[in-house]
């Protein structure tokens, strides 16, 4: 599916003014009404078969996160730290795709290009929160399967109902902080008469490319305050994993090995899917040739990877496959 997509996207080719910044006057932000979002580069004879095949992956990540959602709410068993963790991923996770697939999904099928500028900061905040929460929140899953192997004694004890909650409540509190020093940040600045944003959403690198006043301080927040936020959690998911290898390597059998698959594999692919291309969108260097392939990461991470988590924890999840065959059972006996 990737290949088909990067074979069948093409630079965009609106004409973009320049922005020389000896011969533009700036604009304050206050005077920026709205900003163009250029899309997705999709060929116009292929924009109805795109427009379907992501409204069915925004359907998709949507029900498959409720239904998620409501099986742990229905089944008391689980009712566990684990699956109240993985409650909040798959909320995060909807509301994650909603900041953006609807409206690139709107701009596809009526042309209309432009966002208010209020539209576009809240959007590039919620998208900011929303990708700190799920950071916070992979990391806390990390540490609650690191507990459940290496400490499986003391589980009951140390991952009590409170410090569950706790840990959720700081997940939120700390990604809203995140989520609104960037923004009050970037509303300080003044931007250029260019308002056009190659991308399908407001991204925070690709406002900062339309800003006329200096942004060095912005720069350097994201670099010192986003690199902390972002492999602060990196590290304790690593460490976790590390602590859990060593344990299950410490006494090596294949029943615990296969053990500790069963109980970390779903988390861990999870974890794969969104540091990679996360990496991929921001931290690997990319030539002025590669803005597609940047474009497909960036719908890979907001697109793809949250519509793929249902699947593998049902898939994956033996809990789960119980809990969902006996809500199955209870709609067949109720419909009769």
């Amino acid at each position: 599916m990737i290949n088909a997509i990067s074979q069948s996207l093409t630079p965009p080719t609106p004409s973009i003014p320049s922005r020389d910044k000896n011969n533009m006057r700036p604009k304050n932000q206050s005077s920026m009404s709205e900003f163009l979002l250029l899309g997705l580069p999709i060929r116009p004879e292929q924009q109805g078969m795109f427009f379907a095949l992501f409204l069915g992956m925004y359907l998709t990540t949507v029900l498959g996160n409720l239904l998620i959602i409501l099986l742990i709410r229905l089944d008391s068993r689980l009712h566990t730290p684990m699956y109240f963790f993985l409650s909040h991923l798959a909320f995060s996770d909807i509301s994650f795709s909603s900041v953006t697939v609807p409206k690139m999904l709107m701009n596809m099928q009526t042309q209309h290009l432009s966002i208010p500028y209020v539209a576009c900061i809240s959007q590039m905040y919620f998208f900011i929160f929303f990708v700190c929460l799920d950071n916070f929140l992979l990391a806390v899953m990390a540490y609650d399967r690191y507990v459940a192997i290496c400490q499986p004694l003391h589980y009951t004890t140390v991952m009590r109902e409170e410090l569950c909650i706790l840990l959720v409540a700081g997940s939120w509190f700390f990604s809203c902080a995140h989520a609104l020093l960037h923004t009050l940040l970037l509303s300080r600045l003044s931007f250029c008469v260019d308002n056009t944003i190659p991308h399908f959403f407001c991204d925070l690198t690709a406002l900062l490319k339309l800003i006329c006043s200096d942004t060095s301080l912005n720069e350097l927040v994201i670099f010192t305050e986003g690199g902390v936020f972002a492999f602060l959690p990196l590290c304790a998911i690593l460490g976790s994993y590390i602590r859990i290898g060593a344990t299950i390597l410490g006494v090596p059998s294949i029943k615990r090995i296969c053990k500790g698959l069963s109980t970390c594999g779903s988390h861990l692919l999870v974890v794969f899917l969104y540091y990679g291309t996360l990496a991929m969108i921001y931290f690997i260097p990319s030539s002025n040739n590669s803005k597609v392939k940047d474009i497909i990461a960036s719908v890979i991470y907001t697109v793809v990877t949250p519509m793929l988590n249902p699947f593998i924890y049902s898939l994956r999840n033996r809990d789960m496959k119980l809990a969902l065959g006996i809500l199955y059972r209870r709609k067949i006996i109720f419909s009769k």
